[in-house]
């Protein structure tokens, strides 16, 4: 045998294994321990129209590893509830082809099928097995009727998948000829990790999303530091919600609904999430709708309290550069100063991470530098995204840290 293939042998082996079911009679199961703890997440939004009789077969990347995974569907902008009568989760080999064996049906309450009303979320039950971490789930989705206003995920930076037709159960690839660049009524998956295992959510805009990584290899800064996470032995911290929408605002809605609008659903909602890392307020600054300085301290001291009154711990980060951007102009940046003034020195949040002095120009701090730059002089590159996780200190996240008593 060639070692190429053996190689390709032992890693399908592992990943059939990665969510395999144990025979085990219920009588004799153990109660679950662990924590559980989110996994994966993308913020929800207006995805134009439900289409019946229509599957997707949607690709994400888990975080933290552990068992009895399950999933969210989310119908938050539906005007009318919708129906999921097949999901099921397994492990991507390659394009739509998933890891022989690996496919699992999930159930809601015990049954397949489940209806979503407007306006709602439904989690399904536990799928038992493992599911391990820096995985490619694979989550497929049927609705026989699904109309109105759709709920998803516009921008993914990830190639998924869809069929007409109800081919969830399918491993192979063959009918599922159509690629989509959105995650469709899916925005969350859970885990059981090891105890007191944590999770952060990045509260964001399109510089979070990704916009300007590479597509479908995972190089947003939330993914590089799930890796720094995954690695470390100093904090409970593993699991990374990334809550970020492009053009997103904290002020407005528009762009999706304002961070404030959006905190409880997006964020606070999830298991596990002991820290939110809000990074956010570009948006707001560039567009010359007349918000002030003042107004972003507002609502960021909004945000900061009604984290805090939930039990969560925040940590701040500063606006980074974009002179050079289109909109970028002296009051606005004026605005970016002060603003940056207020999360480093208020002592309002838990911890501070300085995106701005990480990706600015030491020639010209209201700059991007080079090397960082995507191309459009205010979104990162793969390597200023790195250095964006590079810069967050791993233990200003733990969930065992205090908070501060915050000076709002």
């Amino acid at each position: 045998m060639r070692a190429g293939r053996g190689r390709g042998c032992v890693l399908v082996a592992l990943a059939v294994a990665a969510l395999a079911v144990q025979a085990v009679p219920a009588t004799a199961r153990a109660a679950p321990a662990g924590s559980e703890v989110v996994t994966w997440g993308a913020s929800a939004d207006r995805l134009g129209e439900g289409v019946p009789d229509r599957a997707y077969r949607l690709v994400v990347h888990t975080s933290v590893g552990g068992s009895d995974l399950r999933v969210r569907l989310s119908n938050a902008f539906g005007d009318r509830p919708v129906t999921f009568d097949s999901v099921y989760a397994g492990v991507q080999e390659a394009g739509a082809g998933l890891v022989r064996g690996s496919n699992r049906q999930l159930v809601f309450g015990g049954a397949r099928s489940v209806t979503v009303p407007a306006g709602a979320t439904v989690t399904s039950d536990p799928l038992p097995g493992r599911v391990a971490a820096g995985t490619n789930l694979v989550v497929s989705v049927h609705s026989p009727d699904a109309a109105g206003p759709a709920t998803g995920h516009g921008m993914s930076m990830q190639t998924s998948y869809v069929s007409q037709g109800d081919h969830t159960a399918e491993d192979s690839p063959a009918n599922w000829g159509g690629t989509i660049g959105s995650w469709f009524y899916l925005d969350a998956v859970t885990v059981r990790a090891s105890p007191g295992t944590g999770a952060v959510a990045a509260l964001g805009d399109s510089i979070t999303d990704g916009w300007q990584s590479s597509t479908d290899l995972n190089r947003r800064w939330p993914d590089y530091l799930a890796r720094r996470l995954r690695q470390s032995t100093t904090t409970t911290v593993k699991g990374v919600a990334n809550e970020g929408i492009s053009g997103n605002k904290v002020l407005a809605d528009g762009a999706g609904q304002s961070a404030l609008h959006r905190l409880d659903r997006d964020v606070l909602s999830h298991p596990g999430v002991c820290t939110v890392f809000l990074f956010e307020g570009v948006n707001d600054i560039k567009a010359h709708t007349g918000v002030t300085a003042q107004d972003m301290i507002a609502g960021y001291r909004e945000v900061v309290r009604r984290a805090h009154a939930a039990g969560k711990r925040v940590v701040g980060a500063t606006v980074g550069p974009f002179k050079g951007w289109s909109e970028w102009d002296p009051e606005a940046e004026a605005v970016r100063q002060e603003v940056n003034a207020f999360i480093r020195d208020s002592g309002v949040f838990d911890a501070v991470t300085d995106f701005d002095r990480a990706l600015r120009s030491p020639y010209d701090h209201e700059r991007i530098l080079p090397f960082f730059d995507g191309g459009d002089h205010l979104h990162p590159n793969d390597k200023g995204m790195q250095a964006m996780a590079d810069a967050v200190d791993l233990n200003s996240l733990d969930c065992s840290a205090s908070s501060a008593s915050a000076k709002l």
